[in-house]
Formats: C-alpha cells, structure tokens, sequence
C-alpha cells in the first residue's frame, strides 16, 4: 500500500532564460493554495493526500501544470477555481476533471 493515497505535484520551476515556465502563471501562490484547501478539508497526511512542489516537469508550453499520482493524471489550470474544481472532483469523488486534462 502507497504512503498516501494521491500524491499531487504542481510544477513550480522559474525559468530565468525568458522561456515560458510554470511560475511566470503563479503556480507557487496556487499550490501553496491547494495545500492548504486540502489541510482546511482534512485531506492532508498519511493515507490520505500529499500535495508537493515540483521542478520542471517539461510541459511548459501546457502550463501551468500538476500531476495528481498513481492516476498519473495531469492537469492545467488559470485560477483558484479551477484547483477548487479539482480537490473537490478529484481528490474528493476520483473523478477526472476532463476540461482541465492534458
């Protein structure tokens, strides 16, 4: 049995070349959120929900980018309201927030 039931990395890497990177679109801000929405619904910590920061995950032009594991599921979002989407479909109910998929 895993550690945690879903494990979630949001890449978080700052390019300093000019080329487009996942933070340019305030993925830091955006995780720091996730994780705690996911404390605030006692989603959070063994068995349960772990979600991380990344480094590149090479999918910039995609981004801004997640990845929610085992499902390997990977995600794209614009705001807060899509990451609430995602707790709540994904990490809540196992369903697959398909407008958002990559």
């Amino acid at each position: 049995m895993s550690y945690y039931e879903r494990h979630v990395f949001f890449c978080c890497n700052q390019r300093t070349n000019g080329k487009n990177c996942c933070n340019d679109h305030g993925a830091s801000d955006i995780r720091d959120y996730a994780k705690d929405k996911v404390k605030e619904l006692k989603l959070n910590g063994p068995g349960k929900v772990r979600v991380n920061m990344a480094g590149c995950l090479d999918r910039c032009d995609e981004g801004p980018v997640m990845v929610i594991y085992p499902e390997e599921t990977w995600y794209t979002y614009v705001d807060k309201e899509d990451v609430d989407e995602i707790i709540s479909e994904h990490l809540q109910n196992g369903r697959v927030v398909e407008r958002l998929k990559i």
